[in-house]
């Protein structure tokens, strides 16, 4: 028998309900959505899993990717100990408890222990320390979860030691699945008749940004305040746009995203995509990064990237980054948008780039190659007593300004750094070098 909203509402108030997210958590890998490259059947974690032979793992990804709904997967199968603390609120006597409990636990039963450290980029370095014997030795298994990536976080001793499982955000595929599925279920809405299209479950699941527990703490708000006639509750695209909200961007200024979207900025300006150029400075922006941290990738990309191609590039870049400084927030995000279309649109050339870091190369490996008199200061009294200047030609005394001079030092002799390109301005240098070379 159905029963109305409120019914429901004081039956799970007086059971101490868990939220929605939390009661539809996944118990099995069967239930278990999403993450198919993982624990898809035949994929190597999800047999490490079955056969109960799980070795050391770093499980890394956004969050509500089921992270944690994995560990307690785990927890479930698995004939080892299991025990959870979180790395926020532990510290290394909870870690040396934990340790003790699964040498008794080993020597006295003969079992492992599985010890899951959630948000485990949390410990310190010091922290991370002190499981490194006990996961070497095989005291503990280690299952860590966090959301940065390991490579940055985590002590390279504890990764060489583990195996690293990346997970995706949630397709909508699948969030739409699961909400489908809290429809029918006892841990979800079963007990109440509930209108609601296959259009809204859509718009929550493709606007969850991947987070199936950000779309099922929508859904749970929809269900508990949207219109009921006592006979059903009735949730409209409407109530699902107010619950849903604006999507928090995954962009953590200090986390490896902010390096990852500022690295798809920078390569398809590159790559000549001024759409996707837009699209990956308008995340930025949206996320609130420092408009002159931009300006000053934009900068960088006009000269590495673009150069000589179109040494304009260079100056709108500079340019933009004044104007930003200037005008400031929001008005600045036009002009960031026209020096990355601009760059983005240039011919492309990495010749000058190239120059300098192959000269450098050189400079290293012969920091002290003499100048060649000819080519030294003469603007000093005695200059002339230690043969500086005499012999230089002066180009402007010459035919178009030119005259064949060797400027290198003796060793270098013929050296070539710079190789202008067909693109653009610079197959006008290259024709011209060519020229005044013959």
């Amino acid at each position: 028998m159905n029963m109305d909203l409120f019914d429901y509402i004081n039956k799970k108030n007086q059971q101490n309900v868990k939220p929605l997210a939390e009661r539809m958590r996944p118990e099995t890998l069967d239930e278990f959505v999403g993450q198919e490259h993982l624990v898809g059947k035949n994929k190597m974690l999800y047999r490490a899993i079955i056969t109960d032979n799980l070795t050391s793992v770093i499980l890394y990804g956004p969050p509500g990717t089921g992270k944690t709904t994995l560990a307690r997967i785990i927890a479930n199968t698995t004939k080892s100990e299991f025990k959870q603390i979180n790395a926020v609120t532990s510290n290394i006597t909870d870690i040396k408890n934990a340790v003790d409990e699964a040498k008794n636990m080993l020597k006295l039963y003969g079992k492992k222990t599985i010890l899951f450290i959630d948000e485990i980029h949390r410990f310190n370095k010091v922290q991370q320390d002190a499981l490194l014997p006990y996961v070497e030795n095989g005291t503990i298994v280690l299952i860590g979860a966090t959301t940065e990536n390991p490579y940055f976080e985590v002590n390279k001793a504890l990764l060489s030691r583990s195996l690293i499982f990346e997970l995706k955000p949630i397709e909508a595929k699948d969030i739409f699945k699961v909400l489908k599925r809290c429809l029918t279920s006892e841990k979800g809405y079963k007990d109440l008749k509930i209108e609601v299209s296959d259009e809204v479950l859509w718009f929550f699941a493709n606007n969850s940004g991947g987070d199936i527990r950000r779309a099922l703490n929508a859904f749970e708000m929809a269900v508990l305040t949207s219109k009921n006639d006592e006979e059903k509750i009735i949730i409209t695209l409407d109530d699902a746009v107010e619950c849903m909200q604006k999507p928090l961007i995954n962009y953590d200024k200090n986390g490896d995203n902010h390096y990852d979207v500022i690295s798809a900025f920078i390569k398809s300006m590159r790559g000549s995509d001024p759409d996707a150029a837009v699209y990956y400075l308008a995340k930025m922006i949206e996320a609130g990064e420092d408009p002159l941290f931009i300006a000053r990738r934009i900068v960088i990309c006009a000269s590495e990237d673009v150069g000589n191609a179109d040494p304009m590039a260079l100056n709108v870049a500079i340019n933009a980054a004044k104007a930003v400084e200037f005008v400031g927030m929001p008005e600045a995000r036009i002009i960031l948008a026209q020096a990355a279309i601009y760059v983005a649109c240039a011919p492309k050339s990495n010749a000058c780039y190239l120059a300098i870091d192959n000269a450098l190369e050189d400079v290293k490996k012969n920091p002290n190659l003499d100048v060649p008199n000819y080519l030294k200061d003469a603007h000093y009294n005695g200059a002339k007593n230690l043969n500086r200047g005499i012999g230089y030609l002066y180009p402007h005394d010459y035919e178009n300004n030119f005259v064949n001079q060797e400027y290198f030092p003796e060793k270098l002799k013929g050296k070539k750094y710079y190789n202008p390109t067909n693109n653009g301005y610079e197959l006008k240098i290259k024709e011209r070098l060519s020229r005044l070379k013959k």
